[in-house]
């Protein structure tokens, strides 16, 4: 069956590696947070201005003065360091970051990602989305495969204004881990039970699947 979207983060969780720092982006990737693997330590950081956030916080022990990129409550490891806006772009910008999870509307076999604004509806602006993307080596996606009526989201070329070009590594949908390399999406997991001929019927771009494909281990 398909993954829900904590499935999705705790997948995405077993990418993390001791000593690294992340950025976790809007919607989906926030709940990476809460999946860090046993005997890891990794540096969460948040463009607003935030390096060491935690799990989100239990009911009723929120503090409204901590909060994530998306007005998200959370909370703050041992350590953590809260700082401008400016010095947190600098650490995106300067590339001392080594993963950033960002979620999307569209990727294409390319690398491509759509994830900041639908044409005709209104926005807040580009937030840090564009700077991620330019500035990091290794972003992994996480998102729903296809919308909800039903139509691919992993494309053979995006329909929505770009926020970065030929720059996703992996994405990691509630059906399937894929790599995005050579112009085309390598299979590399599935979701338990889920097959990979509906992996297929619900892919548009090109997709390459190599030998057994292995079931995802959460």
């Amino acid at each position: 069956m398909a993954l829900d979207k904590k499935g999705i983060a705790q997948r995405i969780a077993q990418e993390l590696r001791d000593g690294w720092y992340v950025n976790l982006g809007i919607g989906i990737p926030t709940l990476v947070a809460n999946y860090i693997p046993n005997g890891i330590e990794v540096e969460f950081q948040s463009e607003n201005g935030v390096l060491g956030m935690g799990p989100f916080p239990f009911e009723g022990e929120e503090d409204a003065d901590l909060i994530n990129a998306g007005k998200q409550t959370i909370t703050t490891m041992n350590g953590a360091s809260f700082f401008d806006s400016a010095t947190s772009f600098a650490m995106i910008r300067g590339q001392h970051v080594q993963l950033t999870v960002l979620g999307a509307m569209e990727v294409s076999e390319k690398g491509d990602i759509a994830n900041w604004k639908i044409p005709g509806k209104m926005v807040k602006g580009m937030g840090g989305a564009m700077d991620l993307v330019a500035s990091a080596d290794n972003i992994i996606v996480a998102m729903i495969h296809s919308n909800r009526a039903g139509v691919s989201k992993l494309l053979k070329n995006c329909s929505l204004p770009l926020t970065g070009v030929a720059c996703v590594k992996k994405v990691v949908t509630d059906l399937a881990v894929l790599e995005v390399k050579n112009g085309a999406f390598h299979l590399l997991e599935r979701a338990p039970g889920v097959s990979v001929e509906e992996i297929q019927s619900k892919t548009e771009g090109s997709l390459i699947v190599n030998g057994e494909v292995p079931e995802m281990s959460l």
